[in-house]
């Protein structure tokens, strides 16, 4: 059955400016690191990726090595893309990012010019698209000089291989430096994509977002859930078929986590939000936050994220709250 995307689509979702650019992105993207890749159902990575359009969640977020296997995700969107999205190329953001281990010998990995650009290729073949829409360095190298890779990122831009560029993990000092090169090429920094959520708050105690607003730049926060600990799932005995099961995730489990994320819960409910919710709206509280960045294994998790934009404000008793549950 041919796709056609909801006439609905636009009516619900916010969007936010990423920093200074011109370009907005919903408050919810979507990331295809898992159950996306050549060991997945792909009529469920279908679903998906059609639930998210339909609900407004333009921004499909990929890298080079998401699958499993490594490539086998933006393999899954680009047949996707061919068979029901393509017709809708001009209302999506495509990002995908180059930086963890990809073929064997000397040029794999990391940031030289050589590895950036081979693999920007690469993921443009796999995916099927002409360009990305933002091309990230996936982490820093510490033995290529910062100038290179972002050198290499100002020609992925002119080049045509995309239209934005960001970067993803870069410490506070890294991202300022970062920033003053591209300025100088004459190609910004879009975004960066730090991890965080409630029990991962680095980007706050490090002063990264302060430097992201300085500088003008949007962020994107990965793994706002924790992986699906900050959310209603783990309460109780471990879904078999979860990843904290499959990869025996012990020690994050911890019984300490867990009873925080029921009195988390606590809040939400009064909040008229479920556990989820709470922590994607928590992660969108900060004004340099342009979007939060989930994953997900069936559609009806999409929905339930994008519903969390319902009620994005706290009060000061809620946020004191929380902060003392966080902080205990």
């Amino acid at each position: 059955m041919v796709y056609q995307a909801a006439e609905t689509r636009y009516d619900s979702m916010t969007y936010r400016r990423s920093g200074r650019s011109g370009l907005l992105l919903p408050a919810i993207s979507l990331g295809i690191w898992w159950n996306f890749g050549g060991v997945d159902t792909l009529e469920n990575s279908r679903a998906m990726l059609r639930a998210a359009f339909d609900l407004g969640v333009t921004h499909i977020d990929i890298a080079n090595n998401y699958g499993p296997p490594p490539g086998s995700a933006e393999e899954t969107f680009g047949q996707v893309f061919r068979e029901d999205l393509a017709p809708y190329r001009d209302e999506l953001i495509v990002s995908s990012k180059a930086g963890y281990y990809m073929w064997p010998g000397p040029y794999g990995e990391w940031g030289s010019r050589k590895y950036l650009i081979a693999s920007c290729d690469q993921s443009l073949r796999r995916t099927g698209l002409d360009y990305f829409d933002i091309f990230y360095s996936h982490r820093p190298d510490p033995d290529t000089p910062l100038e290179e890779t972002m050198t290499a990122l100002d020609y992925i831009v002119r080049s045509g291989r995309a239209l934005y560029i960001g970067i993803s993990s870069y410490t506070p000092e890294q991202t300022r430096e970062a920033a003053f090169i591209l300025k100088q090429l004459g190609t910004p920094c879009l975004i960066h994509q730090p991890r965080y959520n409630m029990f991962d708050r680095r980007i706050e105690e490090a002063g990264l977002l302060d430097v992201l607003g300085d500088e003008g730049i949007g962020c994107i926060g990965f793994s706002p859930l924790d992986q699906g600990i900050l959310t209603n799932k783990y309460i109780g005995d471990l879904p078999g078929g979860s990843r904290a099961a499959k990869h025996n995730w012990g020690d994050r489990l911890a019984q300490q986590k867990l009873d925080k994320v029921l009195l988390l819960d606590s809040i939400a409910k009064a909040r008229g939000q479920n556990m989820a919710q709470l922590a994607l709206a928590w992660t969108l509280r900060h004004p340099q936050m342009t979007s939060a960045l989930i994953g997900a294994s069936k559609p009806e998790q999409i929905a339930d994220a994008v519903a969390a934009l319902d009620n994005l404000d706290f009060s000061a008793d809620e946020l004191a709250r929380i902060e003392a549950i966080l902080a205990d």
